[in-house]
């Protein structure tokens, strides 16, 4: 009885003892790798690297490649914020964390934009990489050129929203230098990743960074990341006076942990940067031969493109430097061209007009043959003018001015396009500048064409877009507006 009634106590025990060396340990041996880089982003100098050039898994911080890419696409034209992008079924079957989108749904590019950086949602993560290349592959060798420009050499992307595939790595030191450029390559975008919560648009997200940003001073933004194979990840900015430190954390335990030792990286980032440094912005990529973001092409002058070999940009210059008349044609010789005779109706030149006139041969006329003399055809026929008549008005004679003609002056050739718009009055020429350029990206419906202009006055400086009719001008007024943008109409006369 005893040995029947101990058994099953003993099996328990070991079930329990089998499970936590079976599950238990294994997953604590398998913890994500740690890694961190600290830079001071003023200057781009390293003040605390650990395994920071080790490839690991970058989970969610792959975002914001993608986003880099989606604003660089905006900037040259390739698609704008209010592009209606069509969700395909590999993006709405993404995993979370999703925005929830169906396949066939359409959603504009900004509210994609915003999901992405604030919430990290996967399926708009795709959506938008397959909206500027057409394919989540297309998307991903744009990444990797993109990242190659940067100077990203230990990275390498296969998808745009970070989940966990084969081959796809990075470093923390790579993904601070892509912070870096996220700063202070698209500055008008940055505001995104310090939003505790934004609208896009079937809904509110909120930021998965936002402990973080409420708990630590001058923290505003960069990128968290998760998954099983990379642990809690975070690339974070925060600036305090003149100082500005990027801080990356590869292989976090928990959220909690992760944010505590950003924090610990981020004071030791103040502690050791210089209180005044000259600020060197990275350089912008390149992208020699390519056209949005494509494989390189070969343009001609009649504006179509034909692919090219790698690593090569040729323009062929075929513009024509002589025109040729056509020959003619056998048995299609041109015959001479008879120019007509003006018969003057002056007083003094009616004669002398008249006595130039050659009479033409009469095509019924019998030839004259070779034994007959030729005097006929070469002496012309006297010929007597008719007599003037009464009522003739002669040219010399004053006659009545016609009715004048209006004369219609226009203030420019932009087809009465004399209207604009003044987006505010700032303290300084490139405050003003860079609100324009801001504005025009985010309104490039009704902007798209339009003249910016910044007008200097004793105030400060006027940021104005010209070249609009009033109708538009009214409407992008309008549209600005909704969106807390100071706008009023400028017309003809200002």
């Amino acid at each position: 009885m005893r040995m029947r009634g101990g058994h099953p106590a003993r099996t328990g025990l070991f079930i329990f003892a089998a499970f936590w060396m079976l599950v238990i340990l294994p997953m604590a041996a398998a913890a994500a790798p740690y890694a961190a880089y600290v830079i001071d982003a003023r200057t781009g100098k390293v003040l605390h690297s650990r395994n920071a050039d080790t490839r690991l898994h970058p989970a969610s911080l792959t975002k914001m490649m993608t986003l880099y890419i989606a604003f660089e696409a905006i900037e040259r034209g390739e698609i704008s914020l209010d592009t209606n992008i069509t969700v395909s079924r590999n993006a709405a079957a993404e995993p979370p964390s999703k925005l929830g989108l169906k396949a066939g749904q359409k959603i504009k590019l900004r509210y994609c934009i915003r999901a992405a950086a604030v919430k990290s949602a996967n399926d708009c993560a795709t959506a938008i990489g397959e909206a500027i290349e057409g394919s989540e592959a297309r998307f991903a060798r744009r990444m990797n050129r993109t990242a190659k420009a940067l100077g990203m050499t230990r990275t390498t992307f296969k998808n745009a929203n970070g989940l966990t595939e084969s081959g796809h790595l990075s470093t923390a030191h790579d993904m601070t230098i892509l912070g870096r450029h996220v700063l202070y390559d698209f500055p008008q975008y940055y505001n995104l990743f310090s939003r505790k919560s934004a609208d896009a648009g079937i809904r509110e997200v909120y930021n998965t960074n936002r402990r973080l940003l409420a708990a630590y001073k001058g923290a505003d933004g960069i990128k968290t990341g998760y998954t099983r194979a990379a642990g809690f990840n975070l690339v974070a900015s925060a600036k305090r006076g003149d100082e500005r430190i990027i801080a990356t954390v590869f292989g976090g335990r928990s959220t909690a942990s992760r944010n505590a030792k950003v924090a610990e990286l981020l004071d030791l980032g103040f502690r050791r940067a210089p209180s005044s440094a000259p600020l060197r912005k990275p350089q912008a990529p390149a992208y020699a031969g390519k056209v949005g973001g494509n494989d390189p092409v070969v343009v001609t002058d009649n504006g179509k493109a034909a692919p090219a070999a790698k690593g090569k940009t040729i323009r062929l210059l075929t513009a024509v430097k002589t025109s040729l008349r056509p020959k003619v044609r056998p048995g299609h010789e041109a015959q001479p061209v008879q120019e007509p005779v003006l018969v003057a109706g002056l007083q003094d030149g009616i004669e002398n007009a008249l006595s130039t006139v050659v009479k033409q041969p009469d095509p019924k006329a019998p030839k004259a043959t070779s034994g007959q003399p030729a005097a006929a055809t070469s002496t012309p026929p006297s010929v007597t003018p008719k007599a003037r008549p009464a009522d003739l008005v002669l040219a010399s004679a004053k006659t009545p001015e016609p009715p004048k003609q209006e004369v219609v002056t226009r203030v420019s050739t932009s087809g009465g396009r004399h209207w604009g718009i003044n987006v505010g009055r700032y303290g300084s020429r490139y405050q003003a500048e860079r609100v324009l350029l801001k504005t025009a990206l985010n309104e490039m419906e009704t902007l798209d064409g339009s003249l910016r202009k910044v007008i200097k006055r004793k105030a400060g400086y006027d940021a104005n877009f010209m070249g609009l009719d009033r109708d538009t001008a009214d409407l992008a007024c309008r549209r600005l507006q909704s969106r807390n943008v100071t706008c009023f109409m400028i017309g003809p006369s200002s």
